[in-house]
């Protein structure tokens, strides 16, 4: 698949993730089905993302297939996926369970299979106990489904209708962020400083696979978004690329999130710029096999 066409189906299946429109299933199932791993990828987290929107049964049916997929991401995504189905997703667990089995399976999988299985069988628990979970913004009585799917998303307890609104609040947030990458890599990649370029084209000239600007749970309740994530090697790259006092307040926080959850942590600043590509390979060699390109 060309470059640009797989790109542009990317985009096309983020959006459909996006747009909470149940019409959006047939499509999204198609795309489970692309030659492409970044496309089935993105297919199976924008069916997480219709939990509650789609009708749950189709949308198990279609992921189920990804569990088993050849590129480990894809099972990672699809692992995640399932788990916002809650009760639905319940006749996935033995193929989750052999996921964890396994011994050559990656551990980021691995994790994200442990987290599916504990919300499906969390929803059967509510659902057969009866047990009582009410939304943190409205506190009305919430169904098994929702808790769900608010969990997977948020690792909150919201109802429906408060799930709908945070949703909203943080997809308008995204979007600012999103308009502020005007830079783009020669591989195709905006993103939002001249130090991110060159991490990023150091890493598409060493054949290193990234998640740029992905918001990801390193710790129950809470995420972040790291500049870069080198999942074969479970290693975060943060880019410090401002020198306002706010700025480094945050730094700072960030900085003790990973070091409390113990998250392999390579940090640049923007005073290094100069120098970037050489620190690059020093630091990152620590971790990640490079070549001599």
């Amino acid at each position: 698949m060309r470059f640009a066409t797989e790109r542009a189906l990317a985009a096309r299946v983020t959006a459909l993730g996006e747009s909470a429109d149940p019409t959006a299933f047939a499509e999204l199932a198609e795309a489970t089905h692309s030659p492409s791993a970044l496309v089935r990828r993105l297919a199976a987290s924008a069916l997480g993302k219709l939990a509650g929107v789609v009708a749950s049964a189709p949308a198990v049916a279609a992921l189920l297939p990804l569990l088993g997929d050849p590129h480990p991401q894809v099972r990672q995504y699809t692992a995640k996926a399932l788990g916002a189905f809650g009760t639905a997703a319940q006749c996935a667990l033995p193929d989750l369970r052999a996921l964890y089995a396994n011994p050559a399976e990656k551990d980021y999988v691995k994790r994200s299979v442990v987290a599916a299985g504990t919300l499906i069988r969390e929803a059967m628990r509510i659902a057969e106990a009866q047990a009582v979970h009410t939304c943190r913004r409205c506190g009305v009585r919430i169904s098994p489904d929702e808790y769900a799917r608010s969990q997977q998303a948020f690792e909150r307890d919201f109802c429906d209708k408060c799930f709908d609104e945070v949703y909203l609040e943080r997809r308008n947030m995204d979007t600012k962020i999103e308009l502020n990458k005007t830079i783009t890599t020669r591989g195709g990649t905006l993103v939002q400083s001249d130090g991110e370029r060159i991490i990023a084209e150091f890493l598409d000239a060493h054949g290193i696979a990234y998640r740029y600007d992905e918001r990801i749970r390193i710790i129950e309740g809470f995420a972040i978004r790291p500049d870069f994530y080198l999942p074969e090697f479970d290693v975060y790259i943060e880019y410090w690329g401002m020198d306002t006092t706010d700025y480094k307040i945050g730094m700072l926080k960030k900085k003790k999130l990973y070091q409390q959850e113990g998250k392999r942590l390579v940090s640049f600043y923007f005073s290094e710029k100069p120098r970037l590509r050489e620190l690059l390979r020093q630091k990152l060699a620590r971790y990640v096999r490079l070549d001599a390109t």
